[in-house]
């Protein structure tokens, strides 16, 4: 039997994480196409039908109570919340605007969470990351274009949706110790009750062929996390983190074959500026973490 090498772990794990995000990718565009028609609660609701449907053999076969008799429920709470407002909101965003454009504001998410991280989990931030952060946030106002057309609800929704989906980030290191069944049982059984809440008010019946893209919006974003899940298992994170940005070359090419529209000159400008300041934030984070790693190691020779 031929053992695998870490070489080989890695290149499994590249080919996931771009996997996952080619999925979470389609998973936007879909929604993207679907809330033309359908208010952002119906994709909410039928997406996560669709998505419980698939996790509950998952559920019985670990045990209802093992998956959600979890602690600090309240926390789990407000995750879900959280994770439930962010995708209404790019779903609602990205019916008004380009899907790259929306995806390229959600991609500063790293750097709302090194500024929130301060707050909330009392994290020391240099001054290298604090002038990255800087960057990145030049360059999400040149996407939002200020000073020429600027659609300012759905831009400020978009900028919102990243916001709360920083957020929810921040609450996900916070419940470390959870499975990643329970967080995405719960995830999931939000955005279905939040989702119903709202529905009797918004109902629009389907057809069948708008009901299956429906439910894939839920098959799509299983497989995402079930594959970039499986990516950072097997492979180091700062192997395969840095290939997520492959979702907004994706986002890209889909808006220019289904929807025709060509990439403007701000988001390539303000895209390359987030995408860099992201990308050093994070092999920054790496690179203290392997530093205190080490430091803690020669305690002990």
């Amino acid at each position: 039997m031929t053992a695998v090498t870490p070489a080989a772990d890695s290149r499994f794990g590249i080919l996931m994480m771009l996997g996952g995000m080619t999925l979470f990718t389609l998973n936007d565009a879909l929604g993207k196409w679907l809330v033309a028609e359908y208010p952002v609660a119906m994709l909410l609701a039928v997406r996560s039908l669709f998505g419980m449907a698939i996790l509950l053999p998952l559920i019985a076969r670990e045990g209802f109570g093992a998956v959600f008799a979890v602690k600090r429920l309240p926390v789990h709470l407000v995750r879900v919340f959280l994770v439930t407002v962010d995708i209404a909101c790019f779903y609602w965003a990205v019916g008004y605007l380009p899907l790259a454009d929306v995806m390229t504001i959600y991609m500063s998410a790293p750097l709302i969470v090194t500024a929130l991280s301060v707050v909330f989990l009392k994290e020391s931030v240099g001054w290298r990351r604090w002038a990255a952060v800087l960057v990145g946030f030049v360059g999400v106002v040149i996407v939002l274009n200020p000073t020429g057309q600027f659609d300012v609800l759905p831009s400020m929704v978009a900028l919102l949706g990243a916001t709360i989906f920083s957020s929810g980030l921040i609450f996900t290191r916070l419940l470390r110790e959870a499975g990643n069944l329970s967080l995405v049982s719960y995830q999931t059984l939000g955005g279905l009750v939040m989702g119903g809440v709202a529905l009797p008010f918004s109902w629009s019946t389907p057809g069948w062929a708008d009901f299956l893209l429906l439910g894939l919006l839920g098959v799509t974003a299983l497989g995402g996390h079930s594959l970039i899940n499986r990516s950072l298992q097997i492979s180091p994170a700062a192997v395969v983190v840095p290939f997520q940005y492959v979702s907004i070359l994706w986002a890209v090419l889909l808006d220019l074959v289904v929807w025709g529209t060509q990439p403007s000159l701000r988001m390539a400008v303000g895209g390359t500026l987030i995408i860099g300041s992201g990308l050093f934030i994070f092999h920054r984070e790496q690179r203290l973490k392997q530093g205190a790693a080490a430091g803690a190691s020669s305690d002990h020779i």
